[in-house]
């Protein structure tokens, strides 16, 4: 059986504020033999796009070099603005085991594609999650802490030195993430008031490093168009924190506020039993079992 490997690299640009670069984001994306493109996200208001990937470690790895060569040359991070923390134009790319791949396998072709970034690039590079070399690098969110503007100062830190590269963040690309890790689920909350600090403090209760859930990563945003506040999370184990999870604890927690869940959204691909996990829930179905009960699991030969 041929390897498979999905990449979800993450830019800091949007279709909705410079449609040049994204566009020749897409363009390169889909230029490459191998590499199939399943889905693009893009959010004004993070001013930042998601690419969803599949395809040969080898043509990944093409893939992800074309794209940062992209973004490298046309994102000037010393100008950008949006609500998503970021650190770098291309700011994280992640490898995740799809088809007889392993979670070693992918942190080999992370390591590989971080020096080849490096080398040819110019960027420097963490290696964060399962191919990170300390327990301080494995949480995304340490390690982009301090952002773009606060990176050449972290970089000059003892404990900061970069996995690949000088300790000088690329001037106008500044530093990416580059790591191996299980499936993540980006979910977002939409709530009724403009008030940002309402989602903020909902946010800081459901967070693992607020004391909330264990797998769960939460800020809270703006959506300047809808003139909402979000709560925004990655789910980086959607067994140990199922999204019913979060949602209910945020509905709860909206009421102390007085105000309301109006929607919610998926950010890319998400593995479908974690939206079954959801319909066994709020359906309370009794012994329900997904892979003997949900047809297209047949239909792709599981059993």
């Amino acid at each position: 059986m041929a390897k498979l490997v999905e990449c979800i690299p993450n830019f800091s640009v949007s279709r909705e504020q410079d449609p040049a670069v994204f566009g020749a984001l897409e363009t390169a994306a889909s230029s490459v033999p191998g590499c199939t493109v399943l889905d693009i996200q893009s959010d004004g208001d993070h001013n930042r796009c998601v690419f969803t990937m599949v395809g040969s470690p080898a043509a990944i790895e093409a893939a992800v070099l074309l794209l940062a060569k992209v973004a490298v040359e046309r994102i000037d991070m010393t100008r950008h603005t949006g609500q998503h923390p970021r650190m770098g134009a291309v700011d994280v790319i992640p490898f995740v085991p799809t088809m007889d791949m392993t979670v070693e396998e992918c942190v080999e072709l992370s390591k590989r594609v971080a020096e080849r970034v490096w080398t040819e690039l110019k960027v420097p590079s963490f290696l964060y999650e399962d191919s990170a070399a300390s327990p301080a690098r494995v949480n995304l969110a340490d390690v982009r802490r301090g952002q773009f503007e606060g990176m050449a100062e972290k970089l000059r830190q003892p404990e900061w030195a970069p996995d690949y590269g000088e300790r000088a963040p690329h001037p106008t690309a500044g530093v990416v993430a580059i790591g191996a890790r299980m499936p993540l689920i980006a979910y977002n909350v939409n709530l009724d008031t403009p008030n940002l600090e309402i989602a903020s403090k909902i946010a800081k209760a459901i967070r693992a490093a607020g004391g909330g859930f264990k797998y769960c990563k939460a800020i809270g945003v703006m959506l300047e168009d809808r003139n909402i506040a979000q709560v925004s999370m990655n789910l980086v184990n959607y067994e140990g924190t199922p999204i019913y999870y979060v949602f209910e604890m945020i509905r709860s927690l909206a009421d102390r506020y007085g105000v309301r869940i109006i929607g919610s959204e998926l950010v890319g691909l998400t593995p479908g039993k974690a939206l079954l996990d959801c319909a066994e829930y709020y359906l309370k179905l009794e012994d329900f079992d997904c892979r003997k009960q949900v047809m297209e699991y047949h239909l792709i030969g599981m059993e």
